[in-house]
């Protein structure tokens, strides 16, 4: 029986990398990929993390890449995908900002460019494979009795990735292998280290940008009013897409007795809202575009856990799907700093409900 030939997505980290030899090792034909997403344009981030991120100059990974991909004897292609990227991800990074909102260009990228353009741009291109797969630490498995998918955390919760992929469709999660799933990071660097691999020990990446996120954004300065929640002016600011929900540092204000947070940001009236840490509570979401894994909601009221963002804990809460599609989410307890822009993920145990974008 011909072997079964998966296309790796590699980044030039360690988690991908020990994709490729556990693929490797369980008998599939690999090749290697990464998706060129670097835009020449932005100026070139100097400092620490200049390199330790997913949106960086390419020319040292690609080396980086390319040795991983000799150690271990597979082929290796570089994708193009910066003009798709231009447009999905960093017109929406720029537009949720210019909005008042703080965005995941993460989640996006997955669903959209990871698990999308770059599959989809190496079949165009004649690299012929069966599976896609990734070095996210996340799981996929066959429900029987619904004849679908079921996106699940990673096993080591301390590595879970399910948060930024469940935008996956079905279609998609037919098609990929997460081989990192049940394993855990010091598992993965000894894996790494037995296979040869330079990159065992290479840090993980830190963010999606490895420089001030002003250099994508390029706003012209818009001054505004930062106000107290009755509508105070108390400092100005030059622009709303310098601040997020629960910021306390570099505010400019003085003379309170108690730390001041941003607790809202207001794009229309271009205004800045800060109060006490207790106004930075919130008993309920709304969220929007919102995706199923399974292609439809489990009901139209359900309980279920809510991460609010990746590093949050899940949150019980009740979930009301409502007629345009969107979602009403309950807590059990009040969530601190419920953020626009942010995901709102779904979970009932280990299984990915689906998620949708925070409006409210």
């Amino acid at each position: 029986m011909e072997k079964e030939t998966v296309l790796v997505g590699l980044s030039g980290g360690v988690d991908s990398a020990a994709a490729a030899v556990l693929l490797k090792e369980q008998g599939y034909r690999v090749i290697g990929a990464t998706m060129l997403i670097w835009d020449p344009s932005l100026p070139v981030p100097t400092g620490p993390y200049a390199k330790n991120a997913c949106l960086s100059p390419e020319k040292e990974d690609l080396s980086e890449i390319r040795a991983i991909a000799a150690r271990l004897g597979i082929e290796f292609f570089a994708i193009d995908c910066r003009q798709r990227y231009r447009q999905v991800v960093l017109d929406n990074f720029r537009q949720e900002y210019a909005c008042g909102r703080t965005p995941n260009p993460c989640v996006l990228c997955n669903s959209r460019i990871k698990f999308g353009v770059l599959p989809y741009e190496a079949k165009a291109q004649g690299i012929a494979f069966d599976k896609f797969a990734t070095g996210h630490y996340a799981r996929i498995v066959f429900d029987l009795q619904s004849q679908t998918y079921l996106l699940k955390k990673g096993l080591d919760p301390a590595r879970d990735q399910s948060y930024f992929l469940h935008r996956l469709t079905q279609e998609q999660l037919r098609q990929v292998l997460f081989p990192l799933g049940d394993k855990t990071k010091p598992q993965i660097r000894e894996l790494a280290h037995q296979a040869g691999l330079a990159v065992a020990d290479k840090e993980d990446s830190q963010d999606f940008y490895c420089g001030d996120y002003n250099d994508l954004l390029n706003f012209p300065n818009k001054p505004g009013d930062i106000v107290t929640q009755d509508g105070t002016p108390i400092a100005r600011h030059n622009g709303i897409w310098g601040y997020t929900i629960g910021k306390r540092k570099g505010l400019g204000i003085s003379g309170f007795k108690t730390p001041m947070y941003v607790v809202r940001i207001d794009a229309l009236k271009n205004q800045v809202v800060i109060g006490p840490k207790e106004a930075l509570y919130s008993s309920s979401l709304r969220a929007e575009q919102v995706s199923w894994v399974t292609g439809q909601a489990p009901a139209t009221e359900f309980e279920c856990q809510i991460k609010i963002r990746n590093l949050h804990l899940p949150a019980q809460a009740r979930v009301t799907v409502l007629e345009n599609g969107s979602i009403q989410a309950q807590f059990k307890e009040p969530q601190l700093s419920v953020t626009a822009g942010q995901s709102a993920v779904m979970y009932q145990g280990d299984t990915v409900l689906g998620g949708g974008i925070i409006t409210q």
